[in-house]
């Protein structure tokens, strides 16, 4: 059964079209990247599917259902920015999500912070920005979730670290589950991707398999998604 489907979204901001027609579908078992340049329309597509915004046209189902409550309790969800309340102390923000979500699991918490060398004793506000990312990410892959959506997780850690969160999302979300990983990082986390979609300006430009793309192009996926685009190679 798709996991997740989105049939010709629309969204709309004061008469400029953000999202056009867009329509994609996600199956289990599978790690997509959604590809694009900064202002492509990732955000404003991962906010409809989580219920943060609603479509201008369209309809989005989740394992056949209207996405609301019932989506959310199954989708755990990494957004862009730092949401965490910074008077908080790192082992404060898990028995938050411990108390809030059935499926999450303490002890796996526990340890990718021991993995990640965050200290559960930690003042968020003390923390860097690095860190409180790495926290949040700790957070949504401790979930046992149907579908993990991560909006940019690696634009705050240095290049050094991107590979250990990459290993860490391979590692950590659920047997069966999907992961949506939303980057303009394309060369950074190509290589654990099933799945590409390519988003420009609004529009879904290419959905592949990611090896076919490679094989078929004789490239790799972020050469394929330059030469499309006439993006610069990311930093």
């Amino acid at each position: 059964m798709t996991l997740l489907e989105c049939k010709h979204l629309t969204k709309t901001f004061d008469r400029k079209t953000v999202l056009d027609d867009v329509s994609l579908k996600i199956e289990p078992g599978k790690i997509y990247g959604l590809l694009g340049k900064n202002g492509a329309g990732k955000t404003t597509l991962i906010k409809l599917i989580n219920d943060l915004l609603t479509p201008t046209d369209g309809t989005i189902l989740f394992k056949r259902k209207a996405i609301g409550v019932q989506s959310k309790a199954h989708i755990s969800y990494l957004p862009e920015r730092t949401y965490l309340d910074k008077n908080m102390r790192v082992s404060q923000a898990i028995k938050m999500f411990e108390d809030f979500y059935k499926d999450f699991d303490r002890n796996r918490a526990y340890k990718l912070l021991e993995d990640l060398d965050l200290d559960a004793d930690s003042k968020l506000s003390k923390m860097s920005k690095g860190m409180q990312e790495k926290l949040q990410l700790i957070l949504v892959m401790s979930r046992a979730a149907d579908l993990y959506i991560l909006d940019e997780p690696l634009g705050g850690v240095d290049p050094a670290t991107r590979d250990y969160i990459l290993d860490t999302i391979l590692s950590n979300f659920k047997e069966g589950s999907s992961v949506i990983i939303s980057t303009h990082l394309i060369s950074d986390i190509e290589r654990i991707l099933d799945e590409v979609i390519f988003i420009e300006k609004g529009k879904i430009a290419l959905t592949s398999d990611a090896d076919k793309l490679r094989s078929k192009e004789k490239a790799s996926i972020d050469e394929i998604f330059r030469r499309m685009f006439h993006a610069k190679k990311a930093d």
